[in-house]
């Protein structure tokens, strides 16, 4: 059984693609915007209802990747819509919304093993770009060191004073380098819930942040422009021989 998503506007998700009803797979439906995405699991495929409204499906493939969120799309399109699909979707595979139960059942199956393939290739002991590793709950990039287990952090061997969530949002921050994390996503992770600030409590602890990290490294923590924030690790200075 493979968890599934489906985000579409139609009243009844049933009629988007009629074949998933006869499949055995779980599918978790939510409203086509930007909203969901933070509703989504990591481990999941998501079908994409782009049957009448192609513009706003673009546009959340577009968030999706700008979020650095590797969950494959799968495009539901009528006939008439796939004149304007191409690579820059960034999709994993396309489907005609009156598609088999078969046909479905095997866009999966390859959807699924193309992405075991991607994550055989990219797991292993390599860290992520920018950081020198993690070892007993230490996060080292650069001249910052996060320590996980002890709840601190220090920049050039010089502790910074963080209050407990500003502590919590740096260390989820710097545990996914590079990974575009909208507010709400933020909010939901580190905060665990919808937090009586909103979004405004997200970038209210940012700039706590980038304030205790000093001009030098306020950087670290990037603005995406319209999405949200990321982690960005600081370039090896190591100079090649």
């Amino acid at each position: 059984m493979t968890d599934l998503t489906l985000m579409t506007f139609a009243t009844d998700p049933a009629t988007v693609l009629p074949s998933l009803a006869l499949l055995s797979h779980r599918v978790r439906v939510l409203p086509m915007d930007a909203a969901s995405l933070v509703k989504m699991p990591e481990q999941t495929i998501l079908f994409l209802d782009a049957r009448d409204d192609l513009a706003t499906a673009k546009t959340l493939c577009r968030l999706i990747h700008a979020a650095s969120l590797s969950t494959p799309i799968i495009l539901i399109l009528t006939e008439g819509g796939f004149t304007v699909i191409n690579s820059q979707w960034g999709i994993a595979d396309v489907i005609v919304n009156t598609a088999s139960p078969a046909e479905v059942e095997g866009r999966l199956r390859l959807v699924s093993e193309r992405g075991n393939i991607v994550g055989m290739a990219t797991a292993g002991t390599i860290p992520a770009s920018g950081a020198d590793g993690q070892e007993d709950g230490l996060i080292r990039c650069g001249d910052l060191v996060v320590d996980t287990n002890g709840y601190t952090a220090s920049l050039r061997n010089v502790p910074i004073d963080l209050a407990y969530k500003e502590f919590e949002l740096l260390k989820y921050l710097v545990q996914h380098p590079g990974r575009v994390f909208t507010r709400a996503q933020l909010l939901q992770e580190v905060w665990g819930y919808d937090y009586y600030g909103g979004t405004r409590t997200v970038d209210v602890h940012v700039r706590r942040l980038r304030a205790k990290l000093g001009g030098e490294y306020e950087h670290l923590i990037g603005t995406v422009r319209n999405v949200g924030y990321r982690f960005d690790p600081p370039e090896s200075t190591d100079s090649a021989d």
